[in-house]
C-alpha cells in the first residue's frame, strides 16, 4: 500500500508540475503576443497618421492651385469685361454721334500730341544762349553771335537772329524787330490750340444733342405705343444718357491737355520777353 500511495504521489507531483510550466508557458506567449499586437498597432496608427498628414499637404496644395486659377481667372475676367463693357456702352450709344465724339477724341489728341513734342524741342536755355551770344559778341562781333544763334534751335534763337539783323540800324529797330517777330513765333506756339479749344467744346454739345435725340426717340415711343411703360422709355434714355457721358470724358480728357498746352506756351514767351530785353542791353554795352 506504501508503494502505490507513493507512485500515486509522485504521479500527482508530475502531471501538477507538468501543468504549472505549460501555464507559465502559455502566460509567457500571451505577454508575447500583446507586446507584438500592441507594436504592430501603434506602426499602424503611425501609418495612418503619415497618410493622414499627406493628404492634409495635398489638399492645401489643390486649395493654393485653386485659388491661384480663380485669381487668374477674375482678373482675366475684369481685363475683357471692362474692354466689353466699353465696347457693348459705345454700339449703344448709337454709331452716329458716338462715331462723331470718337473722332473729336482722336483729332484733339493727335493735335495735344504734336503740339507737345513742338513746344518741348522751342524750349531752350535762355541764360546758356546769353552767355554765348555775350562772348560772342566780345570776340568776333555780330557775325559771330549770328552764327551761334543759326546753331541754336528754338523762337529764342531766331528772335535774337532778327535782333542782330537790325543792329547797325540802331537800338530802337532792333526792338521793333524784336516785337514784331517775337508776336510771330508766338502765333507759331499757339498754333492749333484753336483747333482743341474747338473738340473741347464740340464733344459735350454731341453728347446733349443726342441726349435729346434719345429722349424725342422715347417720347415718340410712347406715343405709338399708347401707354407709358418703362421698357419704352429706358432705350431712349439710356441712349441719352450714354452719349452725354462719353461727351463728357472727351471734354475733360482734351482740357487737361490744353491746360498743360496753355501753361507751356505762357513759360515760353516769359522766356522769350526776358530774353529780348537782356539782348538788347547787350548790345547796347557792346556798342
Amino acid at each position: 500500500m506504501k508503494k502505490t500511495l507513493s507512485l500515486l504521489t509522485l504521479i500527482l507531483g508530475l502531471f501538477l508540475g507538468s501543468q504549472i510550466i505549460f501555464a507559465q508557458d502559455d502566460t509567457l506567449l500571451t505577454v508575447e503576443t500583446e507586446k507584438v499586437m500592441q507594436e504592430e498597432v501603434k506602426e499602424e496608427v503611425k501609418e495612418e497618421v503619415k497618410e493622414e498628414v499627406k493628404k492634409k499637404k495635398k489638399k492645401k496644395k489643390k486649395k493654393k492651385k485653386e485659388k491661384e486659377k480663380e485669381k487668374a481667372n477674375d482678373t482675366k475676367t475684369e481685363s475683357t469685361s471692362f474692354h466689353q463693357i466699353i465696347k457693348q456702352k459705345f454700339i449703344e450709344g448709337g454709331p452716329a454721334f458716338m462715331g462723331i465724339v470718337l473722332l473729336c477724341l482722336i483729332l484733339g489728341l493727335a493735335l495735344a500730341i504734336e503740339r507737345i513734342i513742338y513746344l518741348n524741342m522751342s524750349t531752350t536755355n535762355t541764360d546758356k544762349l546769353l552767355n554765348d551770344v555775350d562772348e560772342a559778341l566780345k570776340s568776333g562781333g555780330i557775325e559771330e553771335a549770328k552764327e551761334v544763334c543759326r546753331n541754336t534751335k528754338g523762337p529764342v534763337a531766331s528772335i535774337f537772329y532778327q535782333g542782330l539783323e537790325r543792329s547797325e540800324e540802331g537800338v530802337d529797330m532792333v526792338e521793333k524787330s524784336i516785337i514784331s517777330y517775337g508776336s510771330v513765333q508766338m502765333g507759331l506756339l499757339e498754333k492749333g490750340l484753336s483747333w482743341i479749344s474747338l473738340f473741347i467744346a464740340l464733344a459735350p454739345m454731341l453728347g446733349f444733342m443726342g441726349t435729346v435725340i434719345g429722349m424725342i426717340e422715347a417720347f415718340d415711343a410712347i406715343q405709338i405705343a399708347g401707354d407709358i411703360s418703362p421698357s419704352l422709355v429706358a432705350g431712349g434714355i439710356k441712349v441719352a444718357l450714354l452719349t452725354t457721358v462719353f461727351g463728357l470724358i472727351v471734354a475733360i480728357i482734351l482740357q487737361i491737355f490744353y491746360n498743360y498746352l496753355i501753361s507751356k506756351v505762357d513759360s515760353i514767351v516769359n522766356s522769350m520777353e526776358d530774353a529780348s530785353i537782356s539782348l538788347i542791353d547787350l548790345l547796347v554795352k557792346h556798342k
